[in-house]
């Protein structure tokens, strides 16, 4: 599945090893292995199949959430362009 990053600083952040936002580095690394499994994946019901992600959608604006810890998750929508899906990344929200 292609991925599209709403916001630099989440760009950033998966392709710059060294770069942490100022986030926790159990976040960063949650944060880039969802991003891998979004990459790796043919659709999105792989996701659901998935237990551990958590992976629901939102009833805000077509979003859709997964799990990175028990208080954060990262926020994204599915987006459909000729025929092709993506998913774009929003953000990294904090729950609790």
């Amino acid at each position: 599945m292609n991925v599209e990053f709403n916001d630099n600083h989440l760009e950033r952040l998966f392709f710059d090893p060294s770069y942490n936002d100022g986030r926790p580095e159990e976040i960063v690394k949650a944060f880039r292995k969802r991003i891998q499994y979004i990459r790796q994946a043919s659709d999105e019901r792989a996701f659901y199949a998935m237990k551990s992600l958590h992976y629901e959608k939102l009833r805000r604006k077509d979003q859709r959430s997964m799990r990175l810890n028990d208080q954060y998750r990262l926020i994204m929508r599915v987006k459909v362009q000729n025929a092709v899906k993506s998913m774009v990344i929003d953000s990294i929200e904090d729950y609790h």
